[in-house]
């Protein structure tokens, strides 16, 4: 629980509950102008029920009840991003810009929804009971950019844009700002003057292990299998999918991952940024794949017809959508230099773009089974293919160390990841059996259990199929 001291305001006959900043820099709700509110007492508290684990995308309905606050004063609970705002929050320079609700109130650019808009639901106009008693009431906890809390208030210390600025400061916080720790909370002002918030986190909130190693895998209805040091940082196995889930991605220092479905569909955990998604389009092929660059800020998808469709600091650098392919494009693979990219279709074709060099292909070769998917090595000179079966192709400066080829497999053989070493190189089937090769260690597989979904995918640090 975190107290904030604040003023409320009357404007006319529309009575508003706001936020401001005050002049030493605390949040606040603010009252009736011109009167002098004492802030809630020290036993005042504001209770959020769950108030962890939120889902990190899409929509939450929480229980909201507060107690020792004053009866029958209006109020309004409003959800925000703490950084920028000190003390209390998480101290920055500059500030959060504040938005102005009415006059003289200004809310931090980060909270919402609006409270005075059309239809508001988070406005209470009732307040707390004659016990002083709050709710409980429901409030949706929503995901991504929260505020502006007003679209018509003037801006301070923005870009004047508030509805611009509102989106640096999204619940879940950015990983920058988890990082400087930073966190989101619900909070109830009302016009007596009292002010009490609550800090809520989302589910995926995790810590980027010291020495990463291991490998997390990936089943199409999102749930993730993590293995080694790299920790679970929440999936999408709890979510109503559109499409099923057909890759992953992990950043590089192993504190999040992407996943992608093949409507194209992005859902960041952990440290991964969302920096946009195939979702909303009309697609000609469904999406495949997934590369992160090799620093993190942004990703490539790929389709079955060879589109590629990058986001973040992800270039462009070509695609096979225009080419009339002889198998569908299955897996895509980033250069270590973060400019260039492989695509690998089922044959064993490979398609290079910017810098990723071509070393061969098993396009001209007959297959046993179907290449599934693709690693590169350390060194970025060399890549490996699997196919179905278990059976490895290498090229470039990757070494062989071994394959499932002539082995029987209870399910077929979906993704391969390299280690960080780039002197081998794990395989994933679709019942979640693990094999490693050289240096790869085994540190656990789903093998065992009863999944609801088969394993689509293997992640590896920065060399995912």
């Amino acid at each position: 629980m975190r107290m904030r001291r604040g003023i409320l305001s009357r404007g006319g006959l529309a009575v508003a509950a706001v936020i401001a900043l005050s002049g030493a820099g605390l949040l606040s709700l603010a009252g009736q102008a011109g009167a002098a509110h004492p802030a809630a007492s020290s036993s005042a508290t504001l209770t959020v029920t769950p108030a962890t684990g939120l889902q990190p995308q899409g929509s939450t309905t929480v229980s909201v009840s507060g107690s020792g606050l004053t009866p029958g004063s209006p109020g309004a609970l409003l959800e925000c991003n703490d950084y920028g705002i000190s003390p209390g929050g998480v101290a920055a320079t500059p500030s959060q810009p504040t938005v102005a609700i009415a006059a003289g109130d200004n809310a931090p650019v980060s909270c919402g929804p609006p409270p005075l808009a059309s239809g508001a639901t988070n406005f209470l106009p009732g307040g707390a009971n004659a016990g002083g008693n709050l709710g409980p009431v429901s409030f949706t906890v929503t995901t991504g950019t929260i505020g502006p809390p007003s679209t018509t208030g003037a801006e301070t210390g923005g870009s004047g844009n508030p509805t611009a600025d509102a989106a640096n400061y999204p619940c879940p916080p950015t990983p920058a700002q988890q990082a400087a720790g930073a966190s989101c909370f619900i909070a109830f002002g009302d016009f007596a003057g009292d002010q009490v918030t609550a800090p809520i986190s989302f589910a995926g909130a995790c810590v980027a292990p010291a020495n990463a190693a291991g490998y997390n895998e990936v089943a199409s209805d999102g749930g993730i299998f993590n293995y080694g040091t790299l920790p679970f940082c929440g999936s999408a196995g709890g979510l109503k999918l559109n499409k099923p889930i057909v890759g992953m991605a992990t950043t590089p220092n192993a504190g999040g991952y992407w996943l992608a479905a093949s409507d194209g569909g992005v859902f960041s955990y952990g440290n991964a940024a969302f920096h946009g998604s195939a979702g909303s389009l009309k697609l000609n092929s469904p999406i495949v794949g997934i590369a992160a660059t090799h620093d993190g800020g942004g990703y490539w998808l790929v389709a079955s017809d060879g589109g590629v469709f990058n986001y973040g600091d992800a270039g462009f650098f070509g695609s096979a959508g225009s080419l009339k392919l002889n198998q569908p494009i299955v897996g895509i693979a980033a250069d270590a230099s973060g400019n260039g990219y492989w695509l690998v279709a089922a044959d064993g074709g490979i398609f290079n773009y910017g810098n990723a060099g071509f070393y061969g292909s098993s396009g001209s070769l007959k297959l046993n089974k179907p290449v599934v998917g693709m690693a590169v090595d350390a060194t970025g000179n060399g890549y490996w293919l699997v196919a179905s079966d278990g059976g490895i192709f290498n090229y470039g400066d990757a070494p062989f160390y071994g394959s499932a080829g002539s082995l029987k497999l209870n399910k077929p053989v979906v993704g391969i990841a390299a280690d960080t070493t780039g002197k081998g190189y794990w395989l994933v089937a679709s019942d979640g059996g693990i094999f490693n090769y050289g240096d790869a260690a085994f540190s656990g597989s789903a093998g065992s259990l009863k999944l609801n979904a088969p394993i689509v995918g293997i992640s590896g640090l920065g060399f995912a199929t």
